[in-house]
């Protein structure tokens, strides 16, 4: 029987091969699309579960809040080194807990090698009892117990060591720090949250020239330690949760009036969520975002279904062709469900063509999306048994999807009035092919709308003035061999007319702004404190003209006041924090902040030192009063030709600093990499954007096509009658334009509601403007139109003597 109905299917085929093509083009790049999107969307849901207790393991996260006003100041996926230990002693529910420190790139030299190594972590002994390391040399329980030892990735060993073994040969750390190699392990997956290249002994760090074990105990200001606990099976963290503000209140000094737990909350985040959930103001690496993995997963839905429609229209607007076939079947005895059985047969035979199809441009395409994502994606994410079980059944859900409106439609034909030709000439119901014509068409225009807003978007934070001028900017780490040489260092680039100035901040623009502390204020005659949430950046005085920073009142630092370590700068949110009445009306205040006295000298404009999502915040300016170490970074304004001035920079460096490895980045480029998982998104969007429009557009190209076909005598008649071309292009095409317009109405709410919400991510975004959804509108009308003239303009300029010769 089933041979039959597969006989049946592939002579269907061959018999109507364009509308065969359409439905088979149609779905195969839609279950294409589903395919590359559910490997995305695989990948993306995989992150940490390599870990055989990832269900167990939670890291513990910080939240600061204004103690006076309750309002949110910081939210850190790290905390302060002493909760590790102490919640260890305090919780006996908590199984293991490990500590991991992030120190960055540093330099790495064995012999005559060095470079710069990123990915570089301090890790206690408990690192290998929580996560799943594969240790290749050496003995996990033991490598990271004793001070100043060091493990590699065997990349990272190859690179270092060559082809020597590297077992118990000694390292050095930033020209400061040797340590013995004590393991090798193989790089973490893709699909993790943080990628270690290099794990130093924790241990290394009670050294107090190092950072002291008294301040591992005590230092509660230092919120740079990831924290992860190992909980027993199906243990509900909530119940932790609870007793973190007791737990906070028996061990952290009061702050004047104020509890720990007044400013201060403690929350745990499952390993598994920190990649999609996690967006704290600090994290390992950039994480994912959830509402991605919706967006995507609702443009694979709708690309697939936009297929799913093309072939209910096409099945059943060709229905009149089958129907004295099916009135003979109905005569010679076949049942409704035998013939319901035939068509869904021959829907799940299309479909399973349409598969094999997919799953190779899938292979083929693979590449490209994993260029457009910046990921390693692999189809071998589809042989999981979970997610194998679903694509065998996909073929099948699609085809029955497909073809159950056309099935039951077409068995439902009345034997005796379709033998005697009493059958409607469109096909099927028309009012319901019309409503799957408008719902594909509201989908369009909905996806052309989100494509222009997000274009709008991002070519806006691209193209916004920040407030500062952040051009011809190189910036370097800092180390600590310039601290006693660094103003030789500065005047041997400045000497040089391709170096304009040079400055020194602990933190630069397009870095975020996570340093805070309590600050004073001259309120008559006495200081008082301010509610006011105010960060900080340590700065001499080139920073403000470096960056090209305005004064709007009083005064930049200056040398004419020795260091001006008693002046502080204030940007103008910082004036309306405060409550001063004007920037002119902070000039001279009295102000102490972190518990450091001096004056208000100077208000810059505010500017946007951290990315467009986040708004402008209170910022002071100060120089370092005593630790040089404070200025972690180096600004160099450049001018005149680019590339002679970084060979300068570079040659200074070296004379300077010869085992310390040059590496630079222009500014301009680190603002570009805030909004690269944006461009990544825009452009993943675009493609599959354009793809779903596409489907639609052959959809309704060869819906028209056959309803044309079945009105090339009424054309003919028309043309006999004196109707000239454009006459007859309007008669046809008006029906679907129709539809495109209804659709256009629908999708217009909608557009804008999904499209509203997804901007609110932005501090600084645009607002969508009326002439997006009419311009969407219209690009939809012109397609249609231009998709159904095609074959109008064709029917209308064939001589009607051919059409109308049988009569």
């Amino acid at each position: 029987m089933f041979k039959n109905y597969f006989k049946i299917a592939w002579r269907n085929l061959n018999r109507n091969k364009f509308i065969s093509f359409v439905n088979l083009f149609g779905l195969t790049v839609g279950i294409c699309c589903c395919l590359l999107i559910g490997i995305y969307i695989l990948n993306e849901l995989s992150y940490d579960r390599y870990n055989k207790n990832a269900d167990n393991i939670y890291r513990i996260e910080r939240t600061f809040l204004n103690a006076e006003t309750g309002a949110l100041s910081l939210q850190l996926g790290a905390v302060a080194p002493p909760f590790a230990p102490l919640l260890q002693n305090d919780f006996k529910d908590i199984k293991k807990v490990t500590r991991i420190l992030d120190i960055g790139t540093t330099p790495i030299k064995y012999e005559e090698n060095i470079f710069n190594q990123k990915s570089v972590y301090f890790a206690d002994e408990n690192l290998f009892k929580i996560f799943d390391f594969k240790v290749l040399k050496g003995n996990p329980a033991t490598a990271l117990t004793n001070p100043n030892t060091i493990m590699l990735t065997e990349e990272t060993a190859k690179k270092l060591f060559g082809n020597e073994d590297p077992m118990n040969k000694v390292v050095r750390l930033n020209n400061k720090l040797d340590f013995k190699v004590t393991g090798i392990y193989d790089a973490l997956p893709e699909n993790s949250h943080w990628h270690p290249q290099v794990l130093l002994s924790f241990n290394t760090l009670k050294d107090s020239a190092i950072y002291g074990e008294d301040n591992l105990m005590t230092n509660w200001g230092n919120n740079a330690f990831y924290t992860y606990l190992l909980l027993p099976p199906h243990y509900n963290p909530k119940k932790l949760e609870a007793q973190f503000p007791a737990f906070q209140n028996r061990h952290i000094p009061a702050s004047g009036k104020f509890k720990a737990s007044d400013y201060s909350t403690l929350s745990l985040r499952k390993l598994t969520n920190i990649h999609l959930y996690s967006h704290t103001d600090e994290e390992l690496e950039i994480n994912g975002d959830i509402k991605r993995v919706y967006i995507f997963s609702a443009i694979a839905l709708f690309i697939l279904l936009i297929a799913c429609i093309n072939y209910m229209n096409l099945s059943s607007a060709r229905s009149v062709l089958r129907a004295k076939e099916i009135g003979v079947r109905k005569t010679a005895g076949a049942s409704k469900k035998e013939l319901i059985a035939q068509f869904l047969c021959e829907s799940v035979f299309i479909t399973c063509i349409a598969f094999i199809l997919a799953l190779l441009l899938t292979r083929l395409g693979l590449h490209s999306l994993n260029e457009l994502s910046g990921q390693q994606l692999s189809m071998a994410s589809l042989l999981q048994w979970k997610v194998l079980i679903c694509i065998i059944l996909l073929p099948f859900i699609v085809g029955i999807l497909s073809g159950i409106y056309p099935a039951l439609y077409l068995s439902s034909f009345q034997p005796v009035k379709v033998l005697k030709g009493v059958i409607k000439k469109g096909g099927g119901n028309i009012s319901f092919r019309k409503a799957l014509v408008v719902f594909q068409f509201a989908i369009s225009i909905i996806l052309i709308i989100a494509t222009v807003v997000v274009f709008q978007q991002l070519s806006y934070i691209q193209n916004k003035s920040l407030g500062f001028d952040k051009e011809h900017i190189v910036t370097l780490r800092n180390n600590a061999g310039l601290n006693n040489s660094f103003q030789s260092f500065k005047d041997e680039l400045l000497s040089n007319s391709n170096i304009k100035d040079v400055a020194l901040s602990s933190r630069i623009p397009s870095g975020r702004l996570l340093d805070s502390q309590g600050s004073q204020l001259d309120v008559g005659n006495s200081m008082s404190p301010t509610k006011a949430d105010i960060k900080y950046v340590v700065a001499d005085e080139n920073f403000i003209p470096t960056y090209g920073i305005k004064i709007v009142a009083g005064r930049n630092f200056s040398k004419d006041y020795g260091m001006d370590t008693s002046s502080f700068l204030i940007n103008e949110t910082a004036v309306k924090a405060l409550g001063l009445k004007s920037d002119e009306d902070a000039i001279g205040k009295q102000f102490e902040y972190g518990g450091q006295k001096g004056a208000i000298a100077g208000v810059f404009n505010d500017f946007n030192f951290e990315s467009l999502h986040q708004r402008i915040i209170p910022l002071v300016l100060y120089e370092s009063r005593s630790n040089a170490s404070n200025y972690n970074n180096i600004s160099i304004k450049t001018s005149g030709n680019v590339s002679s001035a970084i060979a300068l920079i570079e040659s200074t460096w070296k004379k300077y600093l010869p085992e310390i490895p040059f590496e630079y980045q222009f500014l301009d480029d680190r603002y570009a990499k805030l909004y690269q998982a944006e461009d990544r998104q825009s452009s993943i969007f675009t493609i599959f954007s354009c793809i779903a429009i596409f489907i639609a557009c052959l959809g309704l190209f060869g819906l028209s096509a056959f309803t044309i076909s079945q009105r090339v005598k009424e054309i003919g008649v028309r043309k006999v009658l004196g109707a000239s071309t454009g006459n007859i292009v309007r008669l046809i095409s008006k029906d679907f334009l129709l539809l495109v317009v209804i659709a256009a109405v629908i999708a217009f709410p909608v557009a804008w509601y999904v499209m509203e919400h997804w901007l609110q991510d932005f501090a600084y975004r645009i607002h969508i403007g009326w002439w997006v959804f009419i311009l969407a509108a219209v690009i939809a009308l012109l397609i249609a139109f231009a998709t159904i003239s095609f074959q109008a303009i064709k029917a209308a300029t064939t001589n009607p003597v051919n059409s109308l010769r049988s009569e």
